[in-house]
């Protein structure tokens, strides 16, 4: 089958998303199949420019310049594939091209729709938004990352409930557990004591991350006796000044780490050596990180709702995000005993293999092509 992959434009810096479609191409090839990986060119973002007028060039190479290329390349294939739904706007140039789309989360849609009240986005991004969400309703096939994100979906498009399904996404990278000597010389590279208990959590400053959230259950945490020892890793973007002020405000910021920029094997170490992964997000579209520590035999305690539920299964600890008291006497408890959270927690992530989502999206590919109904 030949099959084109519409990945995202490089500059963007969306990591997450080019991890989804570097695993969808290796495990493709790898099944034999004929594939390309198709992104918009870097030709007027090249130009030495920065700011809000690079994000307009960046605009031009997306939308100018790489339609025509995507409708030569669409010709050859059985099928395109745009992997990410903030892509959707593409459909318009695929003519009568089989696709597919796979849509993560509805977040910033439903933003710019007004939905989340202290969540504002200008004029240029509710215009962007609303030609992904026009591209999503023109889409004759979707796959949907959670059940969440399906039910967040057919909320918005109600039609669009008869042409979705869920795949859940597999494992990026190989995670599993660190022999001790190696995450030991890890994290000392990284300036974290591997010999001091410590929480992890791994995010983005996106809202939903609910990074300030983090800061208030460890400080709460912190405060009780015997927790004295305990630090925080957080690994993701640049702190802001919110999480800064809010970390020397309640007198934590000596006991939590700041990462930035952590690669694979170094996330692998510190997966390995938590003491647990704090997940408290708001929302997700699906929430890598569960599966990530559980591949590692990482202890994960995250939020009592879809899809941290989906996703966690029976092998994660389960709180209320907006409850930073009851979370922190919760995390306290499990932090008690967390042998008993290794095992779970492997099965559990291996409901999430990159194999199992390879050969979902292959049945997926051969229903559209043979004209089947889901």
């Amino acid at each position: 089958m030949r099959i084109l992959l519409v990945a995202n434009y490089i500059p963007d810096g969306q990591q997450s998303m080019q991890c989804f479609a570097g695993m969808i191409e290796k495990g493709l090839v790898a099944s034999g199949q004929d594939v390309r990986v198709l992104r918009p060119p870097v030709v007027a973002r090249r130009l030495p420019v920065c700011g809000l007028l690079g994000k307009w060039l960046g605009y031009i190479d997306k939308l100018v310049l790489f339609p025509h290329q995507l409708r030569r390349a669409a010709s050859w294939a059985d099928i395109v594939h745009i992997c990410d739904h903030s892509n959707a706007f593409y459909i318009q140039h695929l003519d009568q091209c089989r696709h597919l789309v796979t849509c993560h989360d509805l977040f910033a849609i439903r933003s710019a729709r007004g939905e989340i009240a202290h969540q504002r986005t200008r004029w240029t991004g509710r215009r962007l938004q609303s030609m992904i969400l026009n591209g999503l309703a023109a889409a004759k096939h979707i796959v949907c990352v959670s059940d969440a994100t399906r039910h967040d979906l057919i909320k918005l498009l109600p039609l669009a409930k008869v042409k979705t399904h869920t795949v859940y996404n597999g494992l990026n990278y190989p995670y599993g557990p660190m022999e001790p000597h190696e995450s030991e010389a890890r994290l000392l590279r990284l300036g974290v004591d591997p010999n001091v208990p410590f929480l992890l959590h791994v995010g983005g400053n996106q809202w939903y991350k609910n990074r300030l959230g983090v800061l208030e259950i460890f400080a709460l945490l912190s405060s009780r006796a015997r927790m004295g020892e305990l630090r925080l890793v957080m690994v993701g973007k640049p702190w802001t000044s919110a999480m800064r002020r809010a970390a020397r405000e309640r007198n934590i910021d000596a006991r939590v780490h700041e990462l930035r920029s952590v690669d694979n094997e170094d996330l692998r170490a510190l997966y390995s050596r938590a003491s647990l992964l704090l997940f408290p997000s708001l929302n997700e579209g699906f929430g890598w990180p569960i599966i990530e520590a559980q591949a590692c035999g990482c202890p994960v305690v995250t939020s009592n709702r879809p899809p941290m539920t989906e996703v966690g299964g029976d092998a994660a600890v389960y709180i209320d995000p907006d409850d930073p008291q009851a979370a922190a006497q919760r995390i306290g408890d499990v932090l008690k005993s967390t042998t008993n959270c290794r095992e779970p927690g492997f099965r559990n992530a291996a409901r999430f293999s990159a194999a199992y989502a390879v050969s979902a999206y292959l049945d997926v590919y051969r229903r559209i092509c043979g004209h089947q109904e889901y």
